[in-house]
């Protein structure tokens, strides 16, 4: 398994580097990216979805911050050789399980059981957002190019026919299969690809800050922060070093890209 190839508790070196200075949307983008879980979609029940909820019905307790590092200890991280086939990446998402419940104290008898509930958890409905189909809609009218870039297991395809997106987007990549998961800058260069665009022409758009708005950005696209005050409770929003467009919902990205 991949680690970071950076030093403990440095930023990965993209991003480090300056950002670049903000541009005008409509003057650069032809293609604009989503992140999909938290952006377009989110999961229909969520304590179902939900692994603090999981490990509670198992007689476990999941710290905030154990889950916290969980996820930040892959991010940006390249797993390749994870990402050969489906039945490798499945392995690896469990071994990674495995570990998280290690790091919880589950006994090993219990070990398996919890990891097939966390597994069930990630296969839930989903239902995308009340104006994701709309925005889609509306940019593909206006002629943009519709990605969507995701740390998402093998199946997003799936996931975006049961919200019902999947015909509004036109190249879905996921890092279970791009084999990075983002803030790496291989996974937004692939996604750039497979729309037929370079970096500068695109516009990213996510809810969360390092993979969404600071990968994007050090990768030379545009980013627009989607921060949904009704799911913020209590939290403080993200300070920046550049000038970055905050939306509070989809359809306020639209005045940004509007054909002129």
């Amino acid at each position: 398994m991949h680690e970071n190839q950076w030093a403990p508790g440095a930023a990965p070196p993209w991003l480090t580097r300056p950002a670049r200075e903000s541009v005008k949307l409509e003057s650069v983008t032809r293609a604009v990216i989503f992140d999909f879980y938290g952006t377009l979609a989110r999961w229909e029940d969520s304590h179902r979805s939900n692994y603090c909820a999981v490990f509670a019905d198992h007689g476990y307790e999941l710290p905030d911050e154990v889950l916290e590092a969980y996820f930040a200890r892959y991010d940006g991280v390249e797993h390749g050789e994870h990402s050969v086939s489906e039945q490798a990446y499945e392995a690896w998402v469990r071994h990674r399980l495995c570990d998280l419940t290690a790091a919880c104290r589950v006994a090993p008898a219990d070990q398996e059981k919890v990891v097939d509930a966390l597994r069930a958890s990630d296969q839930g409905l989903m239902v995308a957002y009340p104006d994701a189909a709309s925005t889609l809609r509306t940019l593909r009218s206006w002629g943009y190019a519709i990605g969507v870039c995701s740390n998402w297991g093998w199946r997003l395809d799936s996931f975006l026919r049961q919200v019902a997106l999947f015909d509004l987007v036109d190249a879905a990549i996921t890092s279970a299969r791009a084999g990075a998961r983002k803030p790496h800058p291989s996974i937004y260069e692939v996604t750039t690809k497979a729309l037929g665009v370079g970096s500068r022409d695109a516009t990213f758009v996510g809810d969360s800050w390092l993979p969404d708005v600071a990968g994007p950005r050090r990768a030379g696209m545009t980013a627009v922060h989607l921060w949904r005050a009704e799911e913020r409770a209590g939290q403080s929003k993200p300070e920046s070093e550049f000038r970055v467009d905050r939306i509070g919902t989809l359809a306020d990205l639209l005045p940004l890209l509007e054909v002129r």
